[in-house]
């Protein structure tokens, strides 16, 4: 075997803690694996792995080969993206994940538009609400808002959503309205668990902040669920405007103090490699986000136009 695939299986048994981890993520078996990292020990003369039932960790030589080994697999990932932006058909496979509400109401569409636009590229989504790490777990792409976390991948921000809080009218009509920031704490916050709000919500005013106290009736993983117990009047939540636009429109849902900007939420983009102009994961990129403009453009346009007609 060459010796860059005998590197990538050395480096996915510490990545997983195990060599039977290591052959799931590289789709062989455990015996198969063991000899290969037999073969780079026997190539470099140095033992790599301390072996034991709880799993396996780097020798001295190990930590060496293992820093030295990711610097290579990583120029070596970047060398056939930039190999592949000079051609000009877009084909092969991405794999992309993205969390569940992102990914239905913005990211499934656009990736759908791109697979009807090239019929060669074949694209693998996977949606799910926790901060994954593209190397480790073989993704070409991950969006990620909110967060960045922690990824042994490249992350950069690529878009800023303005985002509201919201209720039903019947809720607000029964705690009442707020008129102020510290009137937030009449209500309940119904909360996504990734959500770090410290207690309070920063929000601004004329260029002013102030900070809106939270009390935390409800926490749940599922955007889905959430939205439900929105609509069924266990309190209040926030979400980017242009995601629940159709909603306030049509009075299904009312923003909640709206005299007050909520706090924006960013928008990441994290890849295993650095995003090479012309390849794959830039093409997604660029079609993700001109989706976000056009959705903005749209909510701003139905705000606008409702004050003009109120």
């Amino acid at each position: 075997m060459d010796r860059l695939g005998l590197m990538e299986t050395f480096v996915s048994a510490l990545n997983e803690g195990s060599l039977s981890g290591a052959g799931l993520q590289r789709g062989i078996s455990q015996s198969a694996v063991s000899q290969q990292i037999r073969q780079l020990e026997t190539h470099i003369g140095q033992q790599l792995l301390h072996r034991s039932p709880q799993g396996v960790s780097a020798t001295r030589a190990g930590v060496l080969v293992q820093e030295h080994a990711q610097k290579l697999l990583e120029r070596h990932g970047l060398m056939l993206a930039e190999l592949e932006a000079l051609g000009t058909d877009v084909t092969g496979t991405i794999r992309i994940n993205t969390g569940n509400f992102l990914g239905r109401v913005v990211f499934g569409p656009v990736l759908i538009e791109l697979g009807q636009a090239h019929p060669d590229l074949d694209i693998v989504l996977r949606m799910e609400d926790r901060l994954v790490d593209v190397v480790r777990e073989g993704f070409d792409l991950a969006i990620r808002a909110g967060r960045l976390g922690e990824t042994s991948g490249y992350g950069r921000k690529i878009a800023s959503l303005e985002t509201v809080f919201f209720a039903t009218p019947n809720y607000l009509d029964k705690q009442g309205r707020p008129d102020s920031p510290e009137d937030m704490k009449r209500l309940k916050f119904i909360q996504h668990h990734e959500d770090k709000t410290a207690g309070f919500f920063d929000v601004q005013k004329d260029g002013l902040s102030y900070q809106a106290p939270i009390r935390v009736g409800f926490t749940a993983d599922d955007p889905e669920i959430i939205l439900s117990a929105v609509r069924s009047g266990m309190g209040y939540t926030r979400a980017a405007r242009m995601l629940i636009q159709k909603e306030l429109d049509d009075g299904t849902y009312e923003v909640v103090l709206p005299g007050y900007e909520a706090p924006s939420k960013d928008v990441f983009a994290i890849s295993p490699t650095k995003t090479v102009p012309g390849s794959k994961i830039d093409l997604v990129i660029k079609a993700f986000v001109s989706k976000l403009v056009d959705l903005r453009r749209q909510a701003e346009f139905k705000v606008v136009e409702g004050k003009l007609t109120a």
